[in-house]
């Protein structure tokens, strides 16, 4: 049986880890570089970037996640956790774990107000729509060749894979739907 981690500092993790458990797969909580051990892959949630990456310094977590992933540990981003997994940050030097090679702009699509939610088939995620939800969401504006675009909503990338990483800018875990956990989950 596979064991999908998920960050487990600040953010949507009891909500990740429903949808894991919804698919038979053992959830785990990872707040210590101890914790990596003996996951399949990691899921990083949509929260808050700027705090997460501050408690991946702080925690100490920060280099050893960052060793895992580009030896192969299956991640996904999602929202706040796919700004963690960017190269560039539009508008701020400072990056966090630094290991997709993609461009993103943070609170892309404005306020909490301006949240919204949009339904869309994602090949090779599922044939049927799903929903993707937007919150203060941000987009990628751009990616390097070795990066594949899932999805764009309004001609705005926002879900791309690249190796053993996938990233969203929409929270899946806020839906009934589990297409991109189980998704995931075959890539881990």
């Amino acid at each position: 049986m596979k064991t999908i981690g998920v960050l487990a500092m600040q953010g949507a993790v009891s909500e990740h880890l429903e949808k894991l458990y919804a698919l038979g797969i053992q959830g785990h909580r990872v707040r210590t570089e101890t914790d990596l051990n003996n996951i399949d892959g990691l899921i990083l949630p949509g929260g808050e970037s700027t705090v997460m990456g501050k408690l991946l310094e702080a925690f100490n977590l920060l280099l050893p996640l960052t060793r895992q992933i580009e030896e192969g540990l299956p991640v996904w981003g999602t929202c706040a956790g796919l700004i963690l997994l960017a190269k560039t940050i539009i508008g701020q030097e400072k990056t966090y774990l630094s290991t997709m090679n993609i461009t993103v702009r943070r609170n892309a699509y404005g306020s909490q107000m301006e949240s919204f939610i949009t339904q869309k088939t994602i090949f090779p995620v599922s044939t049927h729509k799903i929903p993707l939800v937007f919150i203060r969401a941000p987009y990628i504006e751009s990616v390097k060749p070795d990066v594949t675009i899932l999805t764009k909503v309004n001609g705005k990338i926002v879900a791309a894979k690249q190796k053993n990483m996938l990233a969203t800018s929409f929270h899946p875990e806020l839906t009934k739907d589990i297409s991109f956990h189980h998704y995931f989950v075959s890539l881990c």
